[in-house]
């Protein structure tokens, strides 16, 4: 505690000099002045009328400065008053005497009609005051009133004019935002729906003579005998807006934001037991879009994002190849994770992340038996120990819809993770080129696809809204013409127009280096059935593919057309012939093992054969008996690799084809190592080696 608030605290209460007086503080004040004054004029024979002319004074003061605060009346009195009356006072006292007992008694007298003349008036004024806060505000309301009603009186003559259809509007709601208003109407008896007045938009619209772009929609209200017009008067569609720049943390449980309405509010896609199917022709902005939703998954704390893109992996490369080439960094310095958990771009590795899907669902429907009986639910609880699998598939409706054998067994892939997997978490997001009976005819598709999303740009061919959106009427192409405006629909909002945000290449990579450390990790159960399949998916014969546009043809000896050298993967090439993508991919590969181990792999094979020759190493000598031979080789390998030390994929490179062992159970073994003492890990993030104590600097030999 300070010596000021220990002296504080020892003195007693803490007065406020500076402080205005209140009807008590205020009477004692007068009081007291009076009567020091009274007795001092006394003892030096001061005139009693200097005490009158100051009254006076101070009485005439403040009914000037009461009057331009605008003070009423009965408290200019009052104040008035009170410097006549204690003037009067002072001056008799002052020729009488003060320390009689009737100057004191009736000073006295004086003090409690000023404390209760200050505290009627002071109440007066708060009155006053109130008042004409409430005058005020009424007369707004008045206003607003008003318009309001000239506003329901316009729209009552209006749908009896355009639908023959006469309502009771009980209320007009403003938006926030400013693009324009709401009302809120009473149907008539005898029948008559919303329907009908939504079937009417495009001339209500025309009737209002509202801007280009803006419309009148209907749409269900608090109950059947209710409707909602909504009347967009500013075309907020026209107006090409960025992704938003907070890139804070989303759950899947509480909406992604996927654009914005006709009204300027953001829109949010619940998905955790819906798909999503997005239409969209060659230019209307589907791609901006779909970076848009990829961008949203990553934002979230409890979804991990596969993506599936046979067109080259367009659609993912933005969100893998900043962090697999090094090229943007954590805030702290630290390798960034891609902004999505897996890329197919090839047939085979969309095969592989299907059939991985499909296993980990079934696992995730056994493993999880007691977790389900705990909640009380058939749902899978999703958070980010359990995170929610979003599969976005570019153009997969296309595929559903292919003659193609290739692509008729993903269609069965894909319908089967629809199928089975909601209540495990797993969901799809189908794009399509447009709403057509082909894509549409799935009934897989319009049974779990409940969130769609039409991206119209003004084109007409192949977008019939009515099978897109069923039920909804009054939808029209021409009424979103602009690149990322079309027309969006889920169980929670009825279909209308909206936009998407357009989202920019430096953004995608902000939010890959902002939600790095956000992206969950694979659980456990679903890790044991994804397999090797998901833990090597990163590696390079997997990825070759996205870095095949990367090789550099001019490079002297390449031949023309040539891609990667993928035999530099091999562990007898020398180290001289690894081309730079490779070695690029494997530091990649080595910060994931390093920093984040995403999954364990369960599926490690063992043998029971012999090492390979190791020029007659003790191992036991230099630990304690391993677990298996290939443990024993991997150390080995760690000890033959001198002072320059070695890696985890390189170990892995060396004992796969004998052993069958993955990187990250050689991420395990070195880790334990490191515990245990018997190597060192020296540098971090791509530099980070693994060394045996034998050679680590400063580490003595143990012979």
């Amino acid at each position: 505690m300070s010596s000021t608030a220990t002296a504080n605290k020892s003195s007693g209460p803490v007065l406020d000099w500076t402080a205005g007086h209140g009807p008590v503080t205020g009477a004692l004040s007068a009081t007291t002045g009076a009567f020091a004054v009274a007795t001092t004029g006394a003892a030096t024979a001061m005139p009693p009328g200097w005490a009158l002319a100051v009254g006076a004074a101070g009485a005439l003061g403040h009914t000037v400065v009461g009057l331009r605060v605008r003070n009423a009346g009965r408290t200019l009195a009052t104040r008035a008053a009170s410097w006549l009356v204690g003037a009067g006072w002072t001056t008799w006292a002052m020729t009488h005497g003060p320390l009689t007992w009737a100057a004191l008694g009736s000073l006295a007298t004086i003090g409690v009609g000023i404390g209760a003349a200050a505290r009627s008036s002071a109440l007066y004024e708060e009155a006053r005051e109130e008042e004409a806060i409430a005058a005020e505000q009424r007369a707004i309301a008045r206003e607003l009133s008003a318009e309001r009603r000239a506003i329901a009186a316009e729209w009552i003559d209006r749908i009896q004019r355009v639908c023959n259809i006469t309502i009771r509007v009980v209320g007009v709601e403003k938006w926030e935002t400013g693009a324009g208003y709401s009302l809120d109407a009473e149907l008539p008896p005898g029948g008559a729906t919303w329907n009908k007045i939504a079937a009417e938009s495009a001339r209500l619209s025309a009737d209002a003579r509202l801007p280009h772009g803006c419309t009148a929609t209907a749409s269900p209200g608090i109950d059947q005998g209710r409707v909602i017009i909504d009347v967009t008067t500013v075309n907020v569609l026209e107006q090409e807006r960025t992704y938003p720049a907070e890139y804070g943390p989303l759950s899947l449980h509480t909406g992604i934001p996927w654009g914005y309405r006709t009204n300027a509010e953001q829109i949010l896609a619940y998905l955790r037991e819906q798909c999503a199917l997005i239409v969209g022709p060659t230019g209307s902005g589907k791609t901006n879009m779909v970076h848009s939703i990829l961008a949203g998954f990553a934002r979230a704390e409890d979804i991990l994002t596969w993506v599936i893109d046979l067109n080259a992996g367009s659609a993912g490369l933005p969100w893998v190849l900043p962090a697999l080439n090094g090229e943007i960094t954590a805030e702290d310095g630290k390798p960034v994770r891609p902004g999505i958990d897996w890329l197919a771009g090839t047939f085979d590795e969309a095969m592989t992340m299907l059939e991985t899907a499909v296993r980990v669902a079934k696992q995730r429907k056994m493993g999880y038996q007691d977790l389900l009986a705990r909640a009380n639910t058939d749902l899978l609880p999703i958070s980010a120990k359990i995170p929610q699998i979003m599969l976005v598939i570019d153009e997969g409706a296309e595929i559903l819809a292919s003659p193609d054998r290739q692509m008729r067994k993903l269609a069965e892939k894909i319908l089967e993770v629809i199928r089975i997997a909601r209540a495990m978490g797993l969901r799809t997001v189908l794009t399509a080129l447009g709403a057509t009976g082909s894509v549409l005819s799935n009934l897989m598709i319009r049974r779990e696809a409940k969130v769609r999303v039409a991206l119209t740009g003004g084109e007409t061919e192949g977008m019939d809204l009515s099978k897109m959106f069923p039920g909804s009427r009054g939808l029209r192409v021409d009424q979103a013409p602009y690149k990322g405006a079309g027309f969006m629909g889920t169980p929670e909002s009825p279909a209308a127009l909206f936009k998407a945000w357009r989202i920019l290449p430096n953004q995608i990579r902000e939010i890959i280096a902002a939600t790095s450390d956000r992206h969950p990790v694979l659980d456990d159960i679903s890790a044991r059935a994804a397999g090797p399949a998901y833990v090597r998916r990163w590696d390079a014969e997997r990825t070759a593919w996205m870095r095949d546009h990367t090789a550099d043809d001019t490079t002297e000896g390449a031949a023309a057309g040539a891609g990667l050298n993928l035999s530099a993967l091999r562990s007898e090439q020398p180290a001289e012939q690894v081309s730079p993508e490779e070695e690029m991919l494997r530091q990649f590969r080595e910060q994931i093992d390093a920093q984040f181990g995403t999954a364990p792999d369960p599926h490690t094979r063992t043998t029971d054969a012999a090492p390979p020759a190791t020029g007659g190493l003790n191992l036991s000598a230099l630990r304690g008996e391993q677990e298996s031979p290939a443990q024993q080789a991997a150390l080995a390998l760690l000890l033959a690799a001198g002072t320059e030390g070695t890696g985890a994929s390189a170990i892995a490179r060396a004992l796969a084809d004998e052993y069958g062992t993955t990187r990250q159970t050689v991420v395990g073994w070195l880790k334990t190592w490191v515990t245990d003492g018997t190597a060192v890990r020296v540098g971090e993030g791509t530099k980070a080696r693994y060394v045996h104590r034998r050679h680590a600097p400063g580490q003595p030999s143990d012979g």
